[in-house]
């Protein structure tokens, strides 16, 4: 019997201690204004239309969408709306955006279009009161907190409603101490699907949202395919912490996500 209730007892605590690492913020009052709309992922591209360009993002606004893009911090403190790092996917260049200054963009066209590399304050002046937008804060070798305030700065004037998340649990952490105000999430997938890609200790930190300690986020931003996750469930269906679902790839996906409570990001097709 004493051997039971010492089991118990570990248990219990070990579950406190789960339930502790795992919470996120619960209940911002702007999560309501994101709740309820659908985000193309990098604005609808296709077709002819590059991904993270102005042409992607004005026709996603001109349907009626919100929009998730990815931002980089420049040489000259200038912030691009990319995804990657290395232009050699977007504009067949392999160099790096933080090695470019505004003025250089005119020289990377973006797959061979007429479109090129939009900056932050040109999309935000675009979608200023109108549909939400999610801001993926793309850091490169340490400039999390750069990045971060460089952000914040030019969205602090923005008649608008958006988040901002990350990969990067420095990046979040940033947020939560110096921007507690801005709604933040903490993106992820299993982390383990990649190959000698990070340490295991930190492909479990990352997994499991164990970071969330530093973060404590608002919404957990995680890959559809991996969003059963069982530490996820906790934290949506235990904790309340709201989930974002990214990139859901077709109707069906679309449909199962909305109804089990998340916000979708999509591509490839229109919901």
């Amino acid at each position: 019997m004493t051997a039971l209730i010492t089991a118990l007892i570990i248990l219990v605590v070990l579950a406190a201690l789960l339930l502790f690492l795992l919470a996120g913020r619960r209940n911002h009052p702007g999560l309501e204004k994101l709740r309820g709309w659908s985000y193309a992922h990098r604005g609808l591209h296709g077709n002819g239309i590059p991904e993270n360009s102005m042409a992607a993002f004005r026709v996603a606004l001109e349907k009626g969408y919100g929009i998730e893009f990815d931002v980089h911090l420049m040489k000259d403190d200038n912030l691009a709306v990319i995804h990657d790092s290395s232009l050699k996917r977007t504009a067949g260049v392999d160099i790096r955006i933080e090695d470019l200054t505004k003025e250089d963009l005119e020289n990377y066209p973006l797959e061979g279009t007429q479109e090129r590399i939009p900056l932050l304050q040109d999309l935000l002046a675009l979608y200023t009161g109108n549909a939400p937008l999610i801001i993926e804060l793309k850091p490169e070798k340490g400039n999390h907190a750069a990045l971060g305030k460089a952000v914040c700065e030019m969205l602090e004037s923005y008649d608008g409603v958006y988040c901002m998340e990350s990969f990067d649990p420095r990046t979040v952490a940033w947020l939560k101490k110096n921007r507690p105000q801005i709604i933040r999430g903490q993106l992820a997938y299993n982390y383990f699907s990649k190959k000698g890609f990070l340490p295991w200790p930190i492909k479990v930190l990352l997994t499991y949202s164990l970071v969330h300690v530093a973060t404590r986020p608002d919404f957990t931003a995680y890959k559809y395919c991996d969003r059963n996750m069982f530490t996820t469930t906790i934290c949506r269906k235990v904790l309340g912490i709201q989930g974002v679902s990214w990139t859901i790839k077709t109707q069906e996906e679309f449909d199962i996500a909305v109804k089990d409570g998340w916000i979708p990001i999509f591509e490839s097709f229109t919901p």
